[in-house]
């Protein structure tokens, strides 16, 4: 949703959306920034979808590898450029808007070792904004937290005027 909105309202695309809400109605609303999934890599092989497949099964589901940008918020938050995480979805965002999001300010600070699948985004320029495609939330424990959730919290404290 963060990359939709950035589509529409900064970078230009007015009718930018997602396969998703297209496929509840049976009509195209929408350009599709965020789109179906439809082939990823699992391990040692290659699994492919298709739009009008029966969904059960069809999610990309479990612990994948990222690459951070150097420099980038993410990157100091985790304390290194490759990290692993959950995922738990069918719907990504579409990279050939990579460019004219950038050209925008929203960075794509975290993307698949192959460069084809966007993980991470943030605006360059906003003390803490980071829109992630995985989980955080599935290694997090109340007394350890993911590093995204404490980051996040470190931020608001050190940007509020009350405390």
């Amino acid at each position: 949703m963060a990359v939709i909105e950035a589509a529409r309202n900064v970078a230009g695309i007015k009718t930018a959306g997602s396969e998703e809400f297209d496929h509840e109605t049976g009509k195209k609303r929408f350009e599709p920034v965020v789109y179906h999934l439809k082939e990823w890599v699992q391990g040692n092989y290659t699994v492919q979808r298709a739009v009008g497949d029966d969904k059960g099964g069809t999610m990309r589901l479990g612990a994948y590898d990222a690459v951070l940008a150097e420099g980038s918020k993410v990157a100091a938050v985790y304390g290194t450029t490759n990290i692993e995480e959950r995922h738990r979805h069918r719907y990504e965002v579409d990279i050939k808007y990579r460019d004219q999001l950038e050209k925008a300010g929203l960075q794509f600070s975290g993307m698949s070792p192959d460069g084809r699948l966007p993980e991470i985004v943030e605006w360059k320029d906003h003390p803490w904004f980071i829109g992630v495609q995985f989980h955080p939330e599935l290694k997090s424990k109340p007394f350890a937290p993911h590093p995204l959730f404490a980051d996040f919290v470190r931020a608001a404290i050190d940007s509020s005027r009350l405390v």
